[in-house]
């Protein structure tokens, strides 16, 4: 079998051997990878003829389900950009995207996505006639070779863009990450080579496909030949357990209050689903939550992962490589390197902490229309392929093991020592009784917090930290909380908790040592 070049490759060469297997399936609606490529050679002749060409950029906005997938297919195969949004971007998140990245098409499910589309003038098309073009009939769209060889003019390339895919930043609006299919393509084969994702696995993912944690497990799945089962965010929290067990899953890809609800779900439970594998990526998964679903759960085994938007995965640890290696988030993807700098962007020492660098051949093109933060992220150009600045900070052992101290916002000062929020949580977690942690770091002549989900008393959390972490390091203020308050992505939301602890403070006494 050739090597796929462009990302629809993948699912045409599984659909070519297996049309007849499962793809993707949400709720009570399955699509086999044969419909699912028909739809998109649908998709992709409709998109034709609305003028969609090479280059131009589509908005997807939808819950998750096999339309999204189908879209994206559909994109590659004409050689336009996919955006997938959240469903719930709406508002001004929304028209910063129509403007930046200005769109020939917008495919949505809300009628107020539709609307704001029209007004700026975007053709917009409503999920259920987008629908009814790809699964609605039995007529296949295909490209005539006579009509589109493999060097005709306005053909994707390899080297093309293939997505853009929006990152929050901290103090602005989102940007875009461009993707070609070469990059895209690498990073699943990667990913795929170390997690070796199974024929017979049944991959339950419960984060949305804007997230691209979310959206790869459909590439994954066609690389091995996996079914993804597509959950939604009100899935991930008590209805767990059930989905797991209702879908047969083997494979979890996890953010860590995915784990932390599973963890405390299955502890209940007289069933136990019938994962082997359960990934993490996001942000930081405790060696404690990872252990608790091992013991629960017979034959489970964790892969714990470093990533950001801008090269997807930088490392994957082994399966239950924690064990041996407690904080570490594994080795470089294969083929792909590592790299710790200090400030002037020249190599340290293992051991060292300083920023982590990422080259190879999944590391993005640049951000869309943002010139000035490209030069800031690849200040320099050596080699084939550029060195990343991920601004994310931690140190390399001898064997080249990375290990993550903190992202740059999440590094502060306080009592005159450096701590990093990371090790803090890290170490809230390994309290038995904390469900889970966040901390924020000082602000406005503020201390640093932790939250904390437990039914212990704040004085009791600040008093077990001391066995578990330095004195100067253990924040001065704790506040309990029956939840943390999440992303879409389902990562903890730190502005939302910066808010309900300014709520909590106005309402009642000042958040300090001993408050709950």
């Amino acid at each position: 079998m050739s090597q796929p070049a462009l990302l629809h490759d993948l699912l045409d060469a599984t659909a070519g051997e297996s049309p007849d297997r499962p793809a993707v399936t949400r709720l009570d609606v399955t699509v086999t990878y044969g419909e699912l490529r028909r739809a998109s050679l649908n998709l992709a002749a409709w998109l034709r003829s609305r003028g969609v060409a090479r280059g131009h950029r589509i908005v997807i906005s939808l819950p998750s389900g096999p339309l999204t997938p189908a879209l994206v297919y559909a994109a590659s195969r004409i050689g336009a950009l996919y955006t997938v949004l959240h469903e719930q971007v709406v508002g001004t998140p929304l028209e910063h995207v129509l403007d930046d990245c200005e769109p020939a098409l917008v495919v949505g499910a809300d009628a107020a996505v539709l609307d704001i589309a029209r007004g700026r003038s975007i053709t917009a098309v409503s999920a259920a006639d987008a629908t009814t073009v790809a699964f609605g009939g039995d007529e296949v769209f295909e490209v005539p070779e006579n009509e589109a060889p493999e060097n005709k003019a306005g053909a994707p390339l390899a080297v093309d863009p293939v997505s853009l895919i929006y990152t929050s930043g901290t103090t602005s609006m989102p940007k875009a990450v461009v993707s070609t299919h070469q990059q895209v393509l690498f990073a699943a084969q990667a990913i795929q080579q170390v997690l070796e994702y199974r024929p017979d696995d049944v991959v339950y993912c419960p984060l949305p496909l804007s997230f691209d944690y979310g959206l790869y497990q459909l590439f994954l799945g066609a690389l091995s030949g996996a079914h993804v089962v597509l959950g939604g965010a009100a899935e991930a929290g008590p209805a767990l357990l059930r989905n797991l067990l209702d879908s047969g899953a083997t494979v979890l890809p996890a953010v860590p209050s995915v784990a932390e609800s599973l963890a405390w779900l299955v502890k209940r439970a007289s069933r136990r689903p019938a994962l082997r594998l359960i990934t993490n990526t996001g942000a930081a998964l405790s060696t404690e939550t990872l252990n608790a679903l091992r013991t629960a759960i017979p034959g489970l085994r964790g892969q714990v992962m470093f990533g950001l938007t801008e090269c997807k995965r930088a490392t994957i640890m082994p399966p239950d490589g924690d064990l041996d290696r407690p904080g570490s988030c594994g080795l470089p993807l294969p083929g792909t390197e590592v790299v710790v700098v200090d400030d002037a962007g020249d190599p340290l020492p293992c051991g060292e902490i300083g920023e982590i660098t990422v080259r190879g051949p999944h590391v993005m093109s640049g951000y869309w229309r943002r010139p000035e933060l490209n030069a800031e992220r690849f200040p320099r150009r050596d080699g084939l392929f550029p060195e990343l600045r991920t601004g994310d900070y931690g140190w390399l052992d001898d064997e080249g093991y990375l290990y993550f101290s903190g992202r740059r916002d999440d590094l502060y000062k306080e009592r005159g020592f450096r701590v990093s929020a990371t090790e803090v949580e890290a170490a809230a977690h390994r309290i038995p009784e904390v469900v889970s942690a966040a901390v924020l770091p000082p602000r406005e002549k503020k201390p640093a917090l932790l939250a904390v989900v437990t039914d212990l008393a704040s004085d009791e959390v600040l008093g077990r930290m001391r066995d578990e972490l330095e004195e100067f390091k253990i924040p001065r203020r704790c506040v309990v909380l029956e939840v943390l308050p999440l992303s879409r992505n389902g990562k903890v939301d730190r502005k939302e908790l910066a808010r309900l602890v300014e709520d909590r403070t106005a309402r009642t006494e000042p958040v300090g040592s001993g408050e709950s």
